[in-house]
């Protein structure tokens, strides 16, 4: 049953921050996915990077994804998740995928330290190269796409709530 509603995009797309205001709205349970892969493995994102490098992360984040046995929830995924159709299959199968779109100027601004967030990074690899590389994949799995460019947060949370209510019905 696919009662869940799960948020793909880059890194400071604000998944997180959109998901909990959304859950709020709904009522529905707030799951973000670094964090219970931080709680499953006992480490940092950026301390299990290190460990294991970014396609061996890919592979733990995959199947913490890929085990998620939610309901009346909305998940908050990490930006790499699209890397790993696992996970995907699994995600989709369980909730409508909405991509939160944002231009790569805007995801810049809002990011920082990219190591600190825990971003996977191949060695050379820049932001704009990762941005080109994930939105093709963002743009597969996502079952509904929210342009969230200049919209303040409120505006993107109804705009979600408007999507997923006209799903169920």
């Amino acid at each position: 049953m696919k009662d869940n509603i799960v948020l793909i995009g880059m890194p400071g797309a604000g998944k997180s921050t959109v998901g909990v205001v959304l859950a709020k709205r709904l009522g529905y349970r707030f799951i973000d996915s670094d964090l219970v892969i931080q709680e499953q493995e006992g480490r940092l994102l950026h301390e299990l990077i290190e460990e294991y490098g970014v396609e061996g992360f890919w592979k733990i984040e995959s199947a913490v994804n890929a085990g998620l046995d939610v309901h009346n929830s909305v998940i908050a995924t990490g930006g790499s998740v699209v890397y790993e159709p696992e996970a995907m299959a699994h995600l989709g199968q369980i909730g409508t995928i909405v991509y939160l779109r944002l231009p790569l100027e805007e995801i810049g601004e809002r990011l920082g330290d990219l190591d600190a967030r825990g971003v996977t990074l191949r060695p050379g690899q820049d932001l704009a190269a990762l941005y080109q590389e994930r939105r093709p994949l963002y743009e597969k799995y996502a079952q509904e796409t929210v342009d969230c460019s200049g919209k303040m947060l409120r505006s993107i949370v109804h705009e979600i709530h408007e999507l997923y209510r006209s799903r169920q019905e």
